[in-house]
């Protein structure tokens, strides 16, 4: 792979909201429905293309996602009309039910080149260190992140083990057992990244670019576009 910064610029400029906060989780040899499990998260509904996601996660982070997420919360409601009816031997639900309930966070994962590709808008789950090992348990998952403060962070993980870790503002600064290792700095260069204090220009693109070097999968604006992605609600942690 061969892939720079400047192959990624159309990111942000095709899809503005992604441009400002995402995840992207890469995991190889799993399937979507695999990947969600990992997550723990509940599953939706499928749409076509990364458009469509969008939109799916607007629409849920308005509290009118139309994608089965009436089904999610469906048993809960069967518990507390139960409940109601039987409130004589026991409480009704709390409170905290009902925000456990709704407190749950937008993936939608697609299958490329032998590998799961988690999806997450204004999301973050696939950048935690306490997520990762079990997103790549028995595998390898790679994954970048940006909040709409520019905070951001790469993480590549073998099973329970950090091989590479830094925030793509200041590759200079990494951590992990890989984060020395020969030819990394030239990896880097080659993707993009500035190991001087001057890296504020197309570091997210870099990240994309160092992430398609590591899993061999690309993802060109046309395929995400008629990707079918499988929708979950994982539990904010």
């Amino acid at each position: 792979m061969t892939a720079h910064a400047t192959d990624f610029t159309w990111f942000a400029e095709r899809h503005p909201v992604l441009g400002e906060a995402y995840c992207l989780t890469y995991v190889q040899g799993i399937g979507a429905d695999e990947l969600l499990r990992r997550f723990d998260a509940a599953p939706g509904g499928e749409v076509t293309g990364l458009e469509a996601v969008v939109a799916a996660w607007e629409t849920f982070d308005d509290g009118e996602d139309g994608t089965d997420d009436e089904d999610l919360f469906e048993d809960d409601e069967d518990d507390e009309a139960d409940d109601e009816d039987d409130d004589e031997v026991a409480e009704g639900p709390s409170d905290d039910d009902d925000d456990e309930n709704a407190d749950r966070l937008f993936v939608a994962v697609t299958e490329l080149d032998g590998w799961a590709l988690a999806v997450e808008p204004y999301g973050y789950l696939g950048s935690l260190w306490d997520i990762l090992p079990r997103l790549a348990d028995g595998t390898r998952a790679v994954s970048h992140f940006r909040n709409v403060n520019a905070v951001d962070a790469f993480n590549w993980w073998e099973g329970p083990t950090c091989r590479l870790h830094f925030e793509p503002l200041f590759p200079d600064q990494r951590h992990g057992t890989d984060a020395d290792a020969d030819g990394m700095q030239d990896l880097l260069t080659a993707c993009g990244f500035r190991l001087d204090d001057k890296n504020t220009e197309l570091n997210t693109e870099s990240a994309f670019a160092l992430a398609e070097r590591l899993t061999d999968v690309r993802i060109g604006a046309g395929r995400l576009e008629t990707a079918t992605f499988r929708i979950g609600y994982a539990p904010r942690p």
